[in-house]
């Protein structure tokens, strides 16, 4: 197995999609978590109980898209030293990545623990539901520590170019998620603490292999145990590159919570509708993740090297593929929409909101493609607080200010669903603006600083 990718020479398409197929892959089996606990707890618990685990997803995704985003700070920085062969460099923002995911992880299991209730309180959770939600959030927060030391620790093979290995462990935690979905919830009768326990072991399996994989590597990031600290001068780089992304992520995810208090208040056939669809919608939307992630990895190597042109280059490959990808899939959905929502549910009135909902996201995910593929590049050059500024306007801002001002005017859930094409749109445009104007890349700004001033 090739343990690293140098994406600094050759032919920058299959680099990239090379590098892609494995995270894309990766990104689905974690997809597959949750999903499998959707469909067994749909098929076998009931209704609410979909409910209820949808609603928390919002909250799980709040809460550990921070973490993510951050290490995306790390990713960029492991990934400039790796391209410009520092390996001492390299070596401390290992090390340091592995501290902050430790860290972050114990803060996430406390807090989402005691505050699970008041979150799904203050999002109107229906009574129906609130009970069985707490609990499943309240368990699976119990193991998320495990799932941040994962990504973070992915983050670092992606950064150096080894997407493969992390999607070697990914593939078993997702196969045994599945087998303990079965025995905890339809043989056990566990119900819904069941499919979070499940979920937490899987995780505890992926963070194992991964960290036992770090430790015992030979190659340039190997972790050595008594090293892992948070080194001062790169813990602050890694903050001041990962922090917007961090808050970037969080932000988005606020307003998705916005966007499912405003289902919830349409009753729980809609809330187990919306919670059906948004898990096919993590199908659709992490491949285009990957692209973006793809997208930094490339530039960071290719920002290290001082190869400017080839990141130019690398940028458009890695957008055009996220559009691609997004059409034929959101045409593929549309197809097959009443099937693949009725894999959760057999309740027609469940299928149907699904199927409603679908209409509002499959058209438009080429929008969301250039968003996201476009913003990877620009963080892989550094540039991720303007990055969080598009995306605190467009995903957050304006789409908890459309949701509240329609409902306001007319509660019909048509004016909350219409809130994601036109946050995308919006998103992508303003996005293109400054990747076309802006002054983020390397060899632009060595050149703009050259230029003599006019008289």
């Amino acid at each position: 197995m090739k343990k690293s990718t140098v994406m600094t020479e050759g032919v920058i398409w299959k680099e990239i999609l090379f590098f892609s197929i494995p995270l894309i892959l990766g990104n689905l089996f974690q997809q597959l978590y949750n999903t499998v606990d959707s469909i067994i707890v749909g098929n076998y618990i009931g209704s609410e109980a979909l409910a209820a685990v949808g609603s928390s997803s919002s909250i799980i995704n709040l809460l550990i898209g921070f973490c993510i985003g951050a290490s995306a700070g790390a990713g960029v920085v492991i990934s400039q030293f790796y391209g410009a062969g520092d390996k001492n460099g390299l070596k401390k923002a290992v090390h340091t990545t592995v501290a902050i995911s430790i860290a972050a992880g114990v803060i996430l299991t406390v807090a989402g623990i005691a505050l699970a209730p008041v979150i799904l309180r203050a999002m109107g959770t229906p009574a129906e539901v609130f009970r069985e939600a707490v609990v499943y959030l309240q368990v699976y927060f119990g193991g998320i520590v495990f799932s941040v030391i994962y990504n973070m620790s992915a983050g670092i093979l992606n950064a150096v170019g080894n997407s493969r290995r992390s999607l070697v462990y990914l593939m078993i935690a997702a196969f045994s998620n599945i087998v303990l979905d079965i025995l905890f919830v339809i043989v056990l009768k566990m119900g819904i603490v069941g499919a979070a326990l499940a979920t937490d072991i899987s995780q505890l399996l992926s963070c194992v292999f991964i960290i036992l994989y770090l430790v015992k590597s030979k190659e340039v990031y190997h972790v050595n145990i008594k090293e892992i600290r948070f080194y001062d001068n790169l813990l602050s780089k890694i903050i001041r590159i990962g922090l917007p992304t961090g808050i970037q992520n969080i932000v988005i995810s606020f307003s998705n919570v916005i966007v499912q208090s405003s289902v919830n208040s349409f009753g729980a056939v809609a809330m187990a509708g919306f919670a059906a669809y948004i898990k096919i919608d993590g199908f659709n939307i992490l491949p285009v993740l990957s692209f973006g992630m793809a997208a930094a990895t490339f530039t960071g190597q290719n920002v290290g090297a001082g190869k400017y042109d080839r990141v130019k280059k690398g940028m458009y490959v890695s957008v055009g593929m996220g559009v691609v990808y997004t059409i034929l899939t959101g045409i593929l959905l549309l197809t097959f929409a009443p099937q693949v929502i009725g894999v959760f549910t057999k309740n027609p009135d469940v299928v149907g909101y699904g199927v409603y909902i679908m209409r509002y996201f499959c058209p438009f995910y080429w929008l969301l493609g250039i968003l996201q593929v476009l913003s990877g590049t620009i963080r892989g050059a550094g540039k991720t607080l303007e990055t969080m500024l598009v995306f605190l306007f467009s995903l957050c801002i304006l789409r908890v200010a459309w949701i509240w001002g329609a409902l306001a005017i007319e509660h019909k859930l048509d004016w909350v669903m219409t809130a994601y094409p036109v946050s995308w749109l919006v998103g992508a445009v303003l996005i293109l603006l400054y990747a076309w104007k802006g002054n983020w890349m390397p060899g632009r700004r060595k050149k703009d600083a050259a230029m003599p001033l006019s008289s």
